[in-house]
């Protein structure tokens, strides 16, 4: 091998450090490509995880706390009358809209998942159910005492045993995806690791000779950095573009409107992917980096 162009590669050609010194084909090169081409795909739909979680627990939050129903439950004779009397209450009620009575049709729907479609609801003991809307400034507690003095047999049900579980779980959904991000990055900086390490180790004689003529570690470690963030560039991007098509398959909400569904971005959401390549190139640069200069330390 010519020493001379070993050098001038090293120090006086743009793209020369990396294709003189680390090989361009091998298992070194497909190793990183992969590897970054996998963790990017797969940071996708970790970012989708924590982007669509997230917009899970505030719609459910802001769904469940938009409104509270009102159970009246009383013996036939006097059913109309507690339901007209809390009716009035309701109305009276600071920072609440009109209050709304379901009718049967919506009391079947709400059953039916149950006792099915052909449960004849009329015969049964169902209670009454109104739909009340609320704002920021409603006062729960104080409707509760008010009914439990006037009329007994409502009940005021503001949804917090239904909306807490519902939204702690959309929120630690949205920590596993963000959890997922970081062990991603973290996994591909280990790979681009130990790909850096068996170019370094593979290159062992011509980093001698490298030595032997003046160049220093700094410029060597360079030429692996600079061939090892590019792969992991091409990789990551290549993943990436893989994962956004994928996404862009699922399912969306107004598809099904079940809980799996909507998992992807919306808006501006779609250009977060785009900053995957950036942060593998980085990771790519650090863990480069640092690979080389530790090893061309270790075998002086």
């Amino acid at each position: 091998m010519n020493i001379g162009s070993l050098w001038q590669g090293l120090v006086g050609d743009r793209d020369g450090p990396g294709d003189r010194i680390v090989p361009p084909t091998g298992i070194t090169a497909q190793l990183t490509l992969f590897s970054a081409g996998a963790m990017a795909f797969l940071a996708v739909f970790a970012l989708a995880l924590a982007l669509a979680t997230g917009r899970l627990a505030d719609r459910w939050s802001a769904e469940l706390a938009g409104s509270v129903t009102i159970r009246v439950s009383a013996p036939a004779a006097d059913q109309e009358a507690r339901i007209q009397q809390t009716l009035s209450i309701l109305q009276a009620t600071p920072a609440t809209g009109t209050p709304r009575l379901l009718p049967q049709e919506e009391l079947a729907q709400l059953l039916e998942p149950w006792f099915g479609p052909d449960m004849p609801v009329d015969a049964l003991p169902v209670p009454a159910l109104i739909d009340l809307p609320v704002d920021g400034d409603f006062d729960a507690d104080g409707l509760r005492l008010r009914l439990e003095a006037e009329v007994p047999d409502a009940v005021l049900d503001d949804h917090t045993e239904w909306r807490r579980p519902l939204v702690s779980a959309a929120e630690r959904l949205r920590l596993l995806g963000v959890v997922s991000l970081l062990l991603i990055g973290a996994a591909s900086a280990a790979m681009i690791t130990l790909a850096a390490k068996a170019a370094l180790a593979a290159n062992g004689q011509v980093i001698r000779v490298l030595r032997l003529i003046g160049a220093r570690d700094l410029t060597i470690a360079t030429a692996f950095v600079r061939r090892f963030t590019r792969r992991a560039a091409i990789g990551s991007a290549a993943g990436t573009l893989a994962g956004m098509a994928c996404v862009a398959l699922l399912p969306q909400t107004n598809a099904a409107g079940g809980f799996l569904t909507g998992l992807g971005f919306q808006g501006w959401g779609w250009l977060l992917p785009l900053t995957i390549p950036v942060v593998a190139s980085v990771v790519g640069f650090v863990a480069t980096r640092w690979a080389a200069l530790k090893m061309l330390e270790a075998v002086r």
